[in-house]
């Protein structure tokens, strides 16, 4: 049981995975999701999210640890988990002169209880498009088509491996939607992402991945509040920092100026702002461009990356993540062409 009192539906246990040459991707690491969660894999390239979420599908036997999905070795016993749960690879491979419609029937033949082909497409808006050849998709269409896949068996657990990927804004809303209804209705979700607003809003507890160890679990809530939030005002003309009142006694942790720009770092966000603006009212002066806000799921992965990196700041190799997003991880994917619930 967990936490909440839900059942564990996935389990692991101190979970290590070796690649030829002795390279270690995974380190160790342990972790639960409870029946109806949506657990956030996140991290930086090689930080072993792909890895890990290979093992937890059967793809590959760990090389330590233990690992369960629904009580069963999903790579011993292959048999009675495949059919629970569904796949939906980072890169999916689909036969091109097939149309959408006959691609979800040819899978559909080896899926137990799969859904309507039509309900399949409708599900991720595809339903228009059942006729055109998978060559003609775009991108995003492709990605749906692929969740639609695993989606066609009504799976009890669905591993999304970077869902939204190439998928436009308008097409990661209403993916986000499917997911949280599939979510509401009792499906557990693994997801690895590099889009830390689709963590940040959609998983109820989130782990940080780096270099193949957890460097950061919670909720998203709890892995923000460990770092502090933020206050940025201009100084009113003819005051300079040192008219402040003693930051440290605000609970300003750090601080810094850029000409007349003050910058303020506090873990104790509503103390430090209301005795600023305490001050600002004494003293009778308006604090123009003032910004507060908490630390964001962005701000805590940089830093968490930045410690764990031993403070100099850079990520593995191919990521500079932006306002929404971080360096997406893992290396290529297994080559079973398994991603719906296999009979």
């Amino acid at each position: 049981m967990n936490t909440n009192g839900h059942e564990h539906v996935i389990d692991v246990t101190d979970l290590r995975r070796v690649y030829g040459g002795g390279f270690e991707a995974v380190r160790g690491i342990t972790f639960s999701v409870g029946r109806g969660e949506l657990f956030a894999l996140l991290g930086t390239n090689g930080a072993g999210k792909t890895s890990t979420v290979e093992l937890l599908e059967g793809l590959a036997a760990p090389a330590g640890g233990r690992v369960r999905v629904l009580g069963h070795d999903p790579y011993e016993e292959r048999a009675a988990v495949r059919p629970r749960i569904g796949v939906m690879l980072q890169e999916g491979g689909f036969p091109s002169e097939l149309t959408v419609a006959e691609t979800i029937r040819m899978w559909a033949g080896c899926t137990s209880g799969a859904r309507p082909t039509q309900e399949a497409l409708e599900l991720v808006n595809l339903g228009r498009r059942s006729g055109v050849r998978v060559k003609q998709l775009s991108g995003g269409e492709k990605r749906r088509l692929d969740l639609a896949l695993a989606l066609l068996g009504r799976p009890e657990v669905l591993f999304l491996d970077e869902p939204t990927t190439g998928l436009d804004a308008e097409g990661r809303q209403k993916t986000w939607e499917l997911v949280r209804e599939l979510r509401d209705g009792g499906t557990t979700v693994l997801l690895t992402t590099h889009y830390l607003e689709e963590a940040e809003g959609l998983a109820d507890r989130l782990a940080i991945l780096h270099e193949g160890r957890i460097a950061a679990t919670g909720t998203p809530a709890e892995v923000t509040a460990a770092q502090p939030s933020r206050i940025s005002f201009d100084l009113p003309e003819g005051y300079f920092a040192g008219d402040l009142p003693p930051l440290a006694e605000l609970g300003v942790t750090d601080h810094e100026t850029t000409g007349r720009t003050v910058r303020l770092r506090t873990k104790e966000l509503q103390r430090t702002a209301t005795a600023l603006l305490v001050w600002a009212e004494h003293a009778q002066v308006e604090l123009r461009g003032l910004d507060i806000r908490s630390a964001s799921l962005e701000e805590a992965f940089l830093q968490i990356a930045r410690e764990a990196s031993g403070g100099t700041g850079a990520l593995a190799a191919g990521g500079e993540p932006g306002p929404a997003a971080m360096a997406a991880g893992g290396s290529g994917n297994g080559a079973e062409a398994g991603r719906g619930t296999a009979k």
